[in-house]
């Protein structure tokens, strides 16, 4: 081959990749919330299409919102109606796991094409001002009958669910016997603490921290590995319980795309989280950077599938 001919097939490539990439930043997305508008899933797909516009990775992002059964339906949704078209994306994250096993949903995440875990929201466990229980070793204590200690929480098989589940377990207490009240947002649940009605609450450290600051709620411990930053409580493994939770959120592409397509997902993906924009969304609301792709991602995924399912199954959500 000449040296003509190699340079000509150089500039034929670079521009078959450029008109590509070029094409992908003029493509107009939609990004489904599989759940009502105000909540978590919501947020992220909202606070992605301000950064993908903002930036300039998508000439225009339109978030639409399904709601119900934990995601599921708006899975099903994306699943049978997005095949194949790489303009749609969806987010979704631990509490779709949860509810796809606990709603026996015949749509599944192995049928989605995975781009990247985006956030990490640690959860915090709260009791109103004026309860008896200090610490996470009273609650623990108090534990020996699970069923007299109520939880509120999001949905059933959710992340919040899972905490509690986890928690008793770590306490010594049968984790199927956990008195968990699910509330379909934060503010029902926060109401159900002030007012009293439950022992201990379980939401992103988001949704309590006004209240935590102001006094009314006391903050028992965060569910992530580390402290989370500007919140001065510490996490349960600093206090003797080997639990971990993180209610992390991610994106997602339909089934049948091309490498290409997905490949250029990834890389925008990666251009949003690395930029300034989206480091002050994560600062604004509170989350956590857990930035995860490709391979890395699809066996997190997996392990994630695994474990959350275990968890369901020790407190009767799923059957063995």
């Amino acid at each position: 081959m000449s040296h003509f001919t190699k340079t000509i097939r150089s500039v034929a490539v670079a521009a078959l990749t450029l008109v590509a990439s070029s094409a992908f930043a003029q493509q107009e997305l939609k990004i489904m919330a599989p759940a009502g508008p105000g909540g978590g899933w919501d947020s992220a797909a909202r606070s992605i299409q301000q950064v993908l516009t903002q930036t300039g990775l998508a000439k225009s992002v339109q978030v639409t919102n399904v709601t119900g059964a934990g995601g599921t339906i708006g899975l099903a949704q994306f699943v049978n109606n997005a095949k194949g078209d790489p303009s749609q994306l969806m987010v979704n994250g631990i509490t779709m796991i949860g509810a796809i096993l606990s709603n026996k949903s015949p749509v599944g995440l192995d049928q989605v094409t995975p781009i990247a875990r985006l956030t990490g929201d640690p959860l915090v466990i709260v009791v109103p001002a004026n309860s008896p229980i200090k610490n996470v070793q009273e609650l623990a204590a108090a534990k020996a009958d699970p069923a007299k200690v109520t939880w509120a929480g999001g949905s059933a098989g959710g992340a919040d669910h899972i905490l509690a589940a986890l928690f008793t377990k770590a306490a010594g207490s049968d984790p199927s016997k956990v008195n968990y009240i699910a509330f379909s947002g934060g503010g029902e649940a926060l109401a159900a603490m002030l007012g009293g009605r439950v022992t201990a609450g379980v939401s992103g450290y988001g949704e309590f921290e006004s209240q935590i600051k102001a006094g009314k709620l006391r903050a028992l411990a965060i569910s992530s590995g580390k402290r989370l930053s500007g919140a001065d409580v510490p996490t349960l493994k600093e206090q003797g319980m080997d639990v971990e939770v993180v209610n992390w959120r991610a994106i997602v592409a339909p089934p049948a795309i091309t490498a290409d397509q997905r490949k250029a997902h990834a890389e925008t993906v990666d251009k949003l989280v690395k930029s300034k924009e989206w480091a002050e969304i994560l600062k604004q609301r509170g989350w956590e950077d857990f930035y995860l792709a490709g391979a890395s991602f699809e066996t997190f995924l997996k392990e994630e599938q695994a474990r959350v399912g275990d968890v369901l199954k020790s407190i009767g959500l799923v059957k063995s």
